[in-house]
């Protein structure tokens, strides 16, 4: 039942945030971060005084389960489990859910009890997203992210925010779509082979296919999967979606919808199409590490900051789907770090973004500099940020990268080498960010001018109007910051969550 409050909750949350936002404001905002602190007491709870057991599915082991019969002539069931990749995948997703309601108390803004009914509607469906293991309930939960995603973005994004919205729409219900096809294949093929006709994984685990349907139906899933990670050449919604989405629908779309694509590929790919998965991991790791040197290339050369770091998860996703793909059970394992690490650094990042646009009114890195000695404390969080995002030794990134590189290693030494110039170029893009946003001449001298043309206004003028980031920003700040390198330092406990999945998932692959 404690499988079922994780996903329920979030959705009272919004509802109550969203009917009775009338009876008094900070009520909108309260409701649903009280259900995001019961699923995070939840999940902190399972996971020190919980353990892994063994299952009747074999090699698979849960701290929880919950199986009830929800269409039984069509073979769908509610079957949710939490093991160690979707416990700290649904830890990360409560944990930025509780950020973003934090971030967002500081700003105003109309028909807000709609506004958090929707982000409490996302994070309700990436719940269910990483504990379902019955397909149709996943499908369900992939589709429950993207409408109100949408409305995030068209409603309270940036002026190009309609085109953006629906770039998004188009891309991720199409290649949605196609998944749903390929999900119906291999159902009826199970069905035709054993006469029940079922969505649940363990079942359809024993489903027999040939080379071509295997290959084919394996390509169905990583078609919606590549879009919304997003990997090149499939990434090119993300960009202007990014940018336009609202501070809010950026962190969500950043840290956790990214996130339900890589799971996707570690809790259903993997294990259901292990040859097909091997034949094509070349190609896959090709992709990966293409989009590693293009995203770091491509941030290089931006001059709005939001846009910058829209590229450079482009980049350190490149690694994820290179470790996933290397079939390396020490890839793996760094390639789950990096989804945690990630998560939290990128959002980090777009905070910091969105905190110095309100300061400057601007994200153009030609009309920034010195920021450090006017506001040292959103200084001091975009520096380390920065730091993390170029692979700083004791972060998470840094642990998580060097982990996926050792273990591909292995697999394709080619491969290896030329992921590892991404934590070259990282290093450069960090540090342009670094020199152009905190050092430098004071905020300009009033000759740079923004995309607009409009002038910078004179270092007196702006650095006597700015205010540092409020006390309880700079803690929030302080947290994330901890958590990146508790996962680079001290990363043991993560590995010992996941390692009952990795191992279960090369027991199937060798």
């Amino acid at each position: 039942m404690l499988l079922a409050i994780l996903i329920i909750g979030p959705i009272i949350g919004g509802l109550l945030s969203w009917l009775l936002g009338r009876i008094g404001k900070i009520w909108v905002r309260i409701w649903p971060l009280l259900f995001l602190l019961l699923d995070f007491v939840i999940l902190i709870v399972t996971w020190i005084s919980g353990s892994q057991s063994s299952v009747s599915y074999g090699r698979f082991g849960f701290y929880s389960e919950l199986t009830v019969a929800w269409i039984p002539s069509l073979g769908v069931q509610v079957h949710l489990v939490l093991d160690g990749l979707s416990l700290l995948l649904t830890l990360l997703a409560v944990f930025l859910g509780i950020v973003v309601m934090t971030v967002s108390w500081a700003k105003r803004r109309e028909h807000e009890s709609f506004f958090y009914f929707n982000i409490s509607l996302v994070l309700a469906g990436v719940i269910g997203t990483f504990l379902s293991v019955d397909l149709f309930l996943f499908f369900l939960f992939w589709e429950l992210m993207l409408v109100p995603t949408y409305f995030l973005i068209t409603g309270w994004g940036g002026e190009k925010r309609s085109a953006a919205g629906f770039k998004f729409f188009v891309f991720t219900q199409v290649s949605g779509l196609v998944m749903f096809v390929a999900i119906l294949a291999l159902y009826f093929i199970h069905g035709a082979q054993t006469g029940v006709y079922s969505f649940d994984l363990f079942a359809l685990m024993e489903t027999k296919l040939g080379g071509t349907a295997s290959l084919l139906i394996m390509l169905g899933f990583i078609a919606a999967f590549v879009v919304k990670l997003p990997v090149v050449p499939f990434h090119s919604w993300l960009p202007d979606t990014y940018t336009e989405a609202p501070l809010e629908g950026t962190v969500i779309l950043s840290g956790l919808l990214s996130k339900t694509a890589a799971y996707g590929l570690l809790r259903f790919v993997l294990p259901l199409f292990h040859e097909s998965v091997v034949e094509i991991a070349p190609i896959a790791m090709a992709l990966g590490v293409a989009g590693i040197i293009y995203g770091a290339v491509l941030a290089f050369g931006q001059k709005d900051i939001k846009r910058l770091i829209a590229y450079t998860s482009v980049s350190h996703l490149g690694f994820v789907f290179v470790g996933i793909f290397s079939l390396s059970q020490l890839a793996i394992q760094g390639a789950v770090l990096q989804m945690i690490s990630h998560g939290v650094a990128t959002s980090g990042l777009f905070i910091t973004a969105a905190f110095i646009e309100e300061r400057l009114a601007t994200r153009n890195l030609d009309r920034m500099g010195g920021l450090f000695a006017v506001v040292p404390r959103l200084g001091g969080a975009g520096i380390v940020f920065a730091l993390i995002a170029l692979g700083v030794p004791g972060s998470g990134n840094f642990i998580s990268e060097i982990l996926i590189v050792v273990g591909t290693f292995k697999a394709n030494v080619v491969i290896a080498i030329l992921a590892a110039t991404g934590l070259v170029f990282s290093v450069i893009y960090a540090l342009h960010v670094i020199q152009k946003s905190f050092h430098g001449p004071l905020l300009a001298d009033g000759s740079a001018t923004d995309a607009e043309g409009a002038g910078a206004a004179t270092d007196g003028t702006v650095a006597a109007a700015l205010t540092d980031i409020s006390l309880g920003q700079t803690l929030m700040a302080l947290l994330m910051i901890l958590v990146v390198f508790w996962i680079g330092i001290y990363p043991q406990p993560l590995f010992q969550a996941v390692s009952h999945f990795v191992q279960a998932l090369q027991g199937g692959l060798s």
